[in-house]
């Protein structure tokens, strides 16, 4: 059975949802974060995505004060990415209550790095984030590119113990026009023990069971369950 993980964006300590990973075409939300967690679980989904897109744009964390409180929310378990450049930002991130880190551009420039923390924290609580344009990695909050593919970076770190991606396809992400099916099968079948996460362009919940049968472990859900087209009901009834 497919675990399913709702996500929350932030910017400026507000839930958005952002369209191709533009930041000037976003959406905010009435809700805040820390509603929002409560929400999710009190409906049965403690695992929760959030990204401090602020931050990921500063290249510094931004909103950990908002991490704190959502942590503190019985029950909920936060995977928290979003401006982690330094070992003081992932100190403080773990500090301020997340129960993983998600690394994405640190994992590309400075591999060594990513490293060190995957040996410190472990595979179970340091996740990498490949978030994907046109095939490569993008960078810093989606504002820059890379040469890397999915697999390259993937390759990069099996052997320091990676065993959590998040894979983000920014062609879809916000577009709720359906996932990259492909591109986690092809994953999937290229690295058999990695967990997967896919994300980007969950539409219906026709989506998220076609992932469940083609084998993918874990599913983010965000636009389609802000604008109502995913329930809670039916993502409880699902994970």
């Amino acid at each position: 059975m497919i675990e399913i993980i709702p996500a929350i964006d932030i910017i400026d300590g507000r839930c958005v949802r952002l369209t191709e990973g533009d930041y000037e075409r976003q959406t905010t939300y009435k809700s805040s974060p820390v509603d929002m967690v409560k929400t999710f679980a009190d409906s049965g989904l403690t695992r929760i995505h959030a990204v401090d897109l602020t931050g990921a744009r500063l290249g510094t964390p931004d909103a950990l004060r908002v991490l704190e409180k959502m942590a503190s929310v019985n029950g909920a378990r936060i995977e928290w990415g979003g401006g982690i450049k330094t070992d003081d930002d992932f100190r403080d991130i773990f500090n301020a209550g997340a129960t993983w880190a998600v690394i994405g551009s640190v994992a590309a420039k400075q591999p060594e790095r990513f490293e060190r923390w995957l040996n410190k924290r472990g595979g179970d609580t340091v996740i990498l984030g490949a978030d994907i344009r046109d095939g490569r990695v993008a960078l810093s909050g989606w504002l820059d590119e890379s040469d890397l593919t999915a697999t390259d970076i993937i390759n990069r770190f099996l052997p320091s113990g990676l065993s959590q991606v998040i894979v983000t396809d920014i062609s879809k992400d916000g577009m709720l026009a359906g996932p990259s099916f492909g591109l986690y099968r092809d994953l999937m079948e290229a690295h058999p023990g990695i967990i997967l996460t896919a994300s980007g362009g969950i539409s219906c919940m026709a989506d998220i069971e076609r992932l469940d049968r083609d084998g993918v472990p874990r599913v983010i859900v965000g636009k389609a369950l802000y604008e109502g087209r995913i329930t809670l009901r039916e993502l409880s009834d699902a994970g």
